[in-house]
């Protein structure tokens, strides 16, 4: 059985962060997937289909942070 444990990151931000600047991968950078992010900023949030992906990811709260828990605190 698995705990779920919300992330202490908002999703307001992250979510913000994606639409403005997901292209440079700011928002993962936010939840702390620095790997991802320097991904995100060196391929323009990977051609921008991963930016948009974010996004969805975020809008829906299946978005997830370095630790494996959900942003679901807006």
């Amino acid at each position: 059985m698995k705990i779920l444990v919300a992330s202490d990151k908002s999703r307001l931000v992250a979510f913000l962060l994606c639409f403005f600047l997901g292209y440079l991968g700011v928002h993962r950078f936010y939840v702390g997937k620095v790997g991802t992010g320097i991904l995100w900023l060196l391929t323009a949030g990977v051609f921008g289909i991963g930016a948009f992906i974010d996004w969805i990811l975020i809008l829906v709260g299946s978005f997830k942070d370095d630790k494996g828990n959900e942003l679901s605190n807006w």
